[in-house]
């Protein structure tokens, strides 16, 4: 499926608007991740899948956060890292402190770059569902509205 389609297949997709307590999810790390790859390498594109388990290894480190420690890192997985900070989705941070004896001590982080995301998600537009067809695109806040009352009860 064309990467301009994807979205549009996917009638559950929320836009991601990139603010800081947002979170990301895999379907939304795999298109940027697609997106961002096929920004960076025009006649070359990212299989789906690999994206999708690109997303879930990344994910599996961060959970609901928006940086991590990089010396949780295995050599791997930092390699993995280093190309996703290529592509603009992942950023390092550094951290500088005095210890009690004078010595200056470094924390390296990994952050999640969500501005970025959102605008791979949107492609510059404002609504990223703008351009799907009129039976795919939903409000995000009236989801539940079709749902019955008895949906809610537990027996």
């Amino acid at each position: 499926m064309a990467l301009k389609e994807d979205i549009c297949s996917r009638s559950s997709h929320p836009a991601f608007p990139g603010k800081k307590e947002d979170v990301v999810s895999k379907l939304i790390l795999s298109l940027a991740i697609q997106r961002s790859f096929k920004k960076k390498n025009s006649e070359k594109a990212l299989e789906k899948d690999v994206a999708e388990e690109l997303a879930e290894h990344v994910l599996n480190f961060f959970g609901y956060s928006e940086r991590i420690i990089d010396n949780m890192l295995k050599t791997d997985d930092r390699d993995i890292f280093y190309m996703l900070e290529d592509l603009g989705i992942l950023q390092t941070e550094r951290e500088e402190t005095t210890l009690y004896d004078g010595r200056e001590w470094r924390i390296n982080y990994w952050t999640l770059k969500k501005r970025y995301i959102a605008n791979l998600m949107s492609g510059g537009r404002s609504d990223p569902l703008k351009d799907c067809p009129d039976d795919l695109n939903f409000e995000v806040n009236g989801v539940y509205e079709g749902l019955p009352d008895d949906m809610w009860h537990r027996e």
